[in-house]
């Protein structure tokens, strides 16, 4: 199991819809989460010192071949009309990876 945080920003305008929409996600993008082995998947909203609202996204990745998995939940229809309705939502960091929506964070500490 590896575990992956990941960080963007929520447009300010846009802070209740994501949450409207995540309060009610639908259950085929659920099954394609799981299908796909992510584990224990939260999302956070915080506003930042600046003011800016800002999600942090974690969960734990069991299965083996990580980027199969991830090129699955990008084919899936279910998801792709889900990220239709999320994406206008987010602003990608200037900072991500070339490829990145969310920017990817390197895990410092972990306890049990």
């Amino acid at each position: 199991m590896k575990r992956y945080g990941s960080v963007i920003r929520l447009r300010e305008n846009q802070v209740d819809e994501y949450r409207r929409l995540h309060a009610e996600v639908p259950p085929a993008v659920l099954a394609t989460i799981r299908a796909c082995n992510l584990r224990n998947y939260s999302i956070f909203v915080k506003r930042l010192d600046d003011g800016e609202p800002y999600l942090f996204a974690y969960f734990e990745y069991t299965g083996s071949d990580f980027a199969a998995d991830q090129r699955k939940l990008a084919a899936d229809p279910a998801t792709q009309a889900w990220w239709k309705l999320t994406a206008p939502c987010q602003e990608p960091l200037a900072s991500r990876a070339e490829g990145e929506w969310w920017a990817t964070m390197d895990e410092v500490f972990h306890c049990d």
